[in-house]
Parts: C-alpha cells; structure tokens; sequence
C-alpha cells in the first residue's frame, strides 16, 4: 500500500512548496532568471539522487535511451512553471490557480486518456467531468 501511495504524497507536498515558491517568486524579478536557477538546482540534486540511489550505471548509458520525450517535457515543464508565475504576477490566488489548472487538466486529460491510450470513458468520469465544470464556475463566478 505504502509503494502505491508515497509517490501521489509526493506529488501533493511538492506542489504545495511548489506553488508557494511560484508565488514567492518577486515581483521585479524575470521568470525565466528564476526558472534558470530551479533548473540549475534540478539539475544538480537529479544527478546526485542518480548516483545516490543505487544506480551506479553508466550515466551515458541511459543517456543513449533518450526519445523526445524528456526534451519537449523541458519545453512543457518552462510552461507550465512560467504560466504560473505570470498568473500569480496577474492576481490569482494561490488557493484557486492551481485548482482551476488541475480541474481543466483532470477534464482534457480524461478525454487524452480516451483518444490517445483507449482508457474507459465511464458514466462515472463524465459526472466527474460536470463536477469539475460546475465547481469551476463556482470559483470563478462573483455572487
């Protein structure tokens, strides 16, 4: 059970910090200047947990089973940090940006799910899908 939930614990609390530091990033200061410091940092603590952890393998090795995608998640993962940079920039709230992104993303990804790796589409996720609307609309919507 342990190995089936830590890693869904680790994506929770490192979103929190995530958004905090997003939101922390100063006002005058360039986004993607802050975003070449995280990727620097990234960079150095993902090659010492490689070694770290026991893969004591050649590191040109697995560098040789590249595809592309781990370069266009570079691309995407500079958007999806920038955008929520420049949206706290704009005034969003940290207690709604990232509810409003993961509610848009759970709905277009059940869909991806769908078309591009033949997942189930249930009654059960299509009602989640109007959940996820209606609640969008209450987040949003000033009474």
């Amino acid at each position: 059970m342990f190995l089936y939930i830590w890693p869904i614990a680790l994506v929770v609390l490192s979103n929190v910090v995530y958004q905090i530091c997003a939101k922390s990033v100063p006002d005058g200061m360039n986004p993607f200047a802050a975003l070449a410091v995280t990727y620097l940092v990234g960079g150095v603590v993902s090659i010492i947990l490689y070694f770290a952890l026991g893969n004591h393998g050649s590191i040109i090795k697995e560098l040789g089973k590249l595809n592309w995608a781990p370069f266009v998640l570079g691309l995407v993962i500079v958007g999806l940090e920038v955008g929520f940079i420049y949206a706290y920039k704009a005034g969003w709230q940290v207690s709604t940006a990232q509810l409003v992104a993961s509610s848009a993303l759970a709905i277009i990804l059940i869909f991806v799910g769908f078309w591009l790796y033949k997942e189930q589409l249930t009654w059960n996720k299509l009602v989640g899908v109007a959940i996820c609307l209606v609640g969008l609309f209450f987040i949003n919507y000033k009474f």
